[in-house]
């Protein structure tokens, strides 16, 4: 089957909620990524239940009259912080809090939280066999997700960009493979 993550929009920065809703910027990155996926034929589309990744999905379930299923399986590892600072945000503003987290430096246990996306994307995979699935979820989802397929050990090692598409082929003798990764065509 063939497994495709998409990074969420460009999210509101706020200090008030880890589940901030897109920015204007956002839902633009969302109907780009929404028409440059309308003309391949999916099975069913999935979102993390972060407002961020719902409101990605979205135009993209209107095109397609799909119905969206959400999985908490694929939330983000901020969930829970109480606060969203874009990476490339902090990046910016605070460069060596950045790299720390970058260099695995940080307060998540990121091996429980590849754990957690592994299980859930293999409970997808199972119930998709043979067909082709669009998830829509996050950064840190996609880091890990793609550091299991490759063999690393779990950590934040690329920059997903927003809206980015990342496919994978899953077959069912439990090969994983990378088919492309941080594909940004509809935003230029």
């Amino acid at each position: 089957m063939e497994l495709v993550l998409v990074r969420h929009g460009l999210p509101e920065r706020t200090e008030a909620t880890d589940d901030p809703p897109l920015t204007a910027e956002g839902w633009d990155q969302a109907q780009r990524v929404a028409r440059w996926l309308e003309p391949e034929a999916f099975d069913a589309v999935y979102s993390s239940t972060m407002r961020r990744a719902v409101e990605t999905a979205q135009p993209f379930t209107e095109m397609k009259g799909h119905s969206l299923v959400q999985h908490d399986g694929i939330v983000e590892f901020d969930q829970g912080t109480g606060a969203y600072t874009p990476m490339e945000e902090l990046k910016r503003e605070d460069y060596a809090r950045w790299k720390r987290l970058a260099d695995g430096e940080h307060d998540i246990d990121i091996g429980a939280f590849q754990a957690m996306v592994v299980k859930a994307l293999e409970e997808i995979i199972a119930a998709h066999s043979g067909q082709r699935v669009v998830v829509f979820c996050h950064g840190g989802v996609v880091n890990v997700w793609t550091a299991h397929v490759l063999g690393m050990a779990p950590r934040l090692f690329f920059e997903p960009r927003y809206t980015s598409v990342h496919r994978y082929m899953c077959a069912r003798s439990g090969q994983r493979n990378v088919l492309s990764l941080n594909e940004t065509a509809h935003l230029r």
